[in-house]
């Protein structure tokens, strides 16, 4: 007998299943925690007496693996309760395909240099592209660098859209971003019809590409094709990316039913250019104010229920990935809580083995589906779903998802109209005395705004929700140099540092609000930044007292060794069969583990220290983008997997001063087993397994400073100044 439609109603648009061995994991994670344990008593038992050579070495390492166990604790709260998500969306259009809501789509650049206009329109392309009614979508590309060549590239990609859109649909292409898929393999015949219609397609998108590219090598956008459109008189008066006037341009206008169509008569998605006013001792906000600018002004123009917000460099490459969100807020048991879906941070251009640990698989996979499981499931900044409403500071857990108001904004109003309302909410000014940045929007004070607007979000009841598809919903472009890489996580470090140290510490702030486990799995990455203080002591202490014949271990022969080996091995093993189990390599496991280690001696390090000088109010937030361009050697070593250093900054001189010290101490911990034996080996085995470690994580660092000879090596006034100040570090205590 088959279901009624009443049953079919009461069925869940989305399940939950907590992840397997679970009791298996709690049991390994206890008998870890007595080796931990075992190693504090270690140390408290042999600390030597005042005045023995090594005591405060010994002191030292006791903080740090105090502090090392304490972090191991926090991190369990992110394996603890591993929860899957998986939503139903053939009943999510069964019972909604002809109600479905709006869907606002945010887009953030901030600089044409970094970001390319070409890289920009390929992701807005993908959005507008998707399996999703086009007359309920409206697409908003914010433009913080205030870049007329952002502009034309916006108007080129919509025209290119009427050709591009259909294209896509009728073929069931993917992904829908242009310039990743012509650059895929085809396996079609060239005689077919498909092949003709695809060489069309293609040529038009390389012309567009081309005109975008000739724009952006000239600066400047000629004045013929100004007088096309009127919306470039906005850069008329000098204006610069620090102090212009509010810019809004709707290009596509879907309320405009014989404009705002593609080449098959089908309605196209709405498209709007909005670049805030930006005023000389006005504060901006970073991105935090470019969010709250397009929350606003799409309020005012279409007003969608629903908010996807992306950085630029994120493409769409799931066309339903708007119907598996909805499943999630459309449910009608649990939906109403749900405050935003949360979809993992993909790259598409990491290397085999990931040099730079780009696809960070174990932290998306498990860590965040973790923390989820306490409810707790963070916001990322890009690829989320947001509930409008849970953005306006309110919460309502009775209230229904409307969307038929969305609609209403547009009647019986032009694009002038629209435009000229819209502006005034993006003013510098429109903030002033409201409660923007605090209770509304994005929260402002920091570089990193997306985790601690999630945090304040599910503090005021909201459940937010980690959905992790077995096919990326987005992908984006990774750090392809390593000191790229680095500065990217110091940024993220010293804003999610901030975070801890401010009223926002979820042990604090999130007290009674949420779950312990969600307050732990939040410090997991807060506290990066104070993560490096144990890991340079670790680094450097031992090799230096390896050069100083003091013992920081217990022998071999000694039980004391057997908690230090084992907890060592347990999280070794844990950690391979994890990255292996998620995908990675054996070599790409490895270079997570040298990343790990360059990260926390170099951006956690100067996080931590920036942190503290902006505490004591000795410097102010900066915001650093990542560079998205390379030429064509960096990109050739790069995709051959040799790391890129290339300069003499300070964090790899830091690098390579680390690897020579330990480097040092290892050579004189061999010469020292050599001449004295099997005596020596037993004292300092553990101190010299130390030393091996970081020496062999460093092999590409020792290539780069005597081997290399291309423009990525490290030049040798980096290497001349790490020697200096390791040898002072190693040989002045000695003698």
């Amino acid at each position: 007998m088959a279901p009624s439609n009443e049953e079919k109603n009461d069925n869940p648009l989305f399940k939950t299943k907590t992840a397997r061995g679970r009791a298996l994991y709690k049991l390994f994670c206890s008998i870890v925690f007595v080796g931990i344990v075992l190693i504090w008593v270690y140390r408290l038992l042999h600390i030597p007496g005042a005045g023995v050579r090594g005591r405060y070495a010994w002191v030292g390492m006791f903080f740090a693996e105090v502090l090392f166990g304490l972090y191991w604790v926090l991190t369990q709260a992110a394996r603890w309760r591993i929860v899957y998500r998986y939503p139903f969306k053939d009943r999510l259009l069964c019972r909604h395909v002809d109600s479905l809501p709006n869907v606002d789509i945010f887009v953030c650049t901030a600089d044409p240099t970094l970001e390319p206009p070409s890289l920009v329109i390929n992701t807005v392309l993908s959005v507008m592209s998707y399996n999703y009614p086009p007359d309920k979508l409206g697409v908003y590309l914010s433009d913080d660098g205030c870049s007329e060549l952002t502009l034309y590239a916006l108007i080129e990609a919509s025209d290119f859209s009427k050709h591009w859109i259909p294209f896509c649909k009728k073929h069931k292409i993917e992904p829908r971003a242009p310039e990743i898929y012509f650059a895929r393999k085809n396996d079609f015949s060239y005689e077919s019809d498909f092949a003709q219609e695809w060489t069309s397609v293609k040529n038009m998108y390389e012309d567009m590409k081309s005109r975008i590219d000739t724009v952006r090598v000239n600066g400047r956008v000629s004045k013929e094709i100004k007088e096309k459109h009127e919306g470039f008189l906005e850069w008329d008066s000098g204006i610069t990316k620090q102090d212009h006037q509010s810019i809004v341009q709707i290009l596509i206008d879907r309320s405009n039913s014989s404009k705002a169509v593609d080449v098959d008569g089908n309605k196209l998605p709405m498209l709007v250019y909005l670049s805030r006013e930006k005023k000389p001792g006005w504060p901006h906000n970073f991105k935090a104010g470019s969010m709250n600018a397009l929350i606003r002004v799409s309020s005012e123009i279409s007003n969608a229920p629903i908010i996807l917000n992306l950085d630029c460099d994120m493409y769409s490459n799931d066309p339903d990935a708007i119907n598996d969100a909805l499943c999630f807020f459309l449910d009608e048991k649990r939906g109403r809580q749900i405050s935003y879906v949360q979809y993992p941070q993909r790259f598409s251009n990491f290397t085999k083995n990931d040099i730079y640990a780009n696809a960070a698989r174990a932290t998306f996979q498990n860590e965040l589906a973790g923390i989820d499981g306490f409810g707790g499931a963070l916001y990322i900044g890009t690829g989320c779903f947001h509930r409008r409403e849970s953005l306006s500071g309110k919460y309502n857990e009775n209230r229904r998802l409307e969307w038929n108001d969305a609609d209403d904004k547009m009647k019986g109003k032009t694009v002038k109209d629209l435009e000229t309302a819209a502006k005034p909410l993006a003013d510098c000014s429109y903030e002033k005395g409201t409660q923007w940045g605090k209770e509304m929007g994005l929260v402002y004070g920091g570089s990193v705004e997306d985790i601690v607007t999630g945090l304040t979000i599910q503090c005021r009841g909201w459940k937010p929700v980690y959905y992790n598809p077995s096919k990326n919903a987005f992908q984006g472009i990774g750090p392809t140099n390593l000191e790229v890489a680095l500065v990217q996580f110091k940024r993220w470090c010293e804003g999610m540092f901030q975070i801890f140290c401010s009223k926002y510490c979820p042990f604090v702030y999130g007290r009674g609000k949420i779950k312990l486990g969600a307050q732990m799995g939040y410090c997991v990455y807060l506290l990066w930044a104070p993560l490096s203080l144990p890991t340079l002591c670790y680094v450097v202490v031992p090799a230096v007292y390896l050069l100083r014949d003091v013992p920081l271990f217990p022998e071999v022969s000694s039980l004391w060794f057997v908690p230090f080996a084992f907890v060592f091995a347990a999280r070794t093993i844990y950690s391979l069969t994890e990255g292996l189990m998620c995908g990675d390599t054996l070599r790409g496991w490895w270079n997570l583990q040298r990343m790990t280690l360059f990260r926390r001696m170099t951006s956690f390090f100067f996080a931590f220290v920036d942190t503290m000088y902006k505490l004591l109010g000795l410097s102010e937030t900066s915001f650093d983008l990542t560079d998205k361009v390379m030429d064509d050697e960096a990109r050739g070593r790069y995709e051959d997997e040799i790391i890129e250093f290339g300069s003499s900054s300070v964090v790899f001189v830091m690098i390579a001063t680390f690897a020579f010290v330990n480097l040092f101490g290892l050579g004189y911990g061999i010469k020292k087993v050599w001449f004295v034996g099997s005596e020596a080996l037993a004292r300092f085995a553990a101190q010299m397994g130390v030393c091996g470690l970081v020496v062999m994580v460093s092999l590409p660092v020792y290539g780069a400073m005597f081997l290399r000879r291309d423009k990525g090596r490290i030049p040798f006034s980096a290497v001349f100044k790490s020697f200096v100040i390791a040898s002072i570090v190693c040989f002045i205590p000695v003698y």
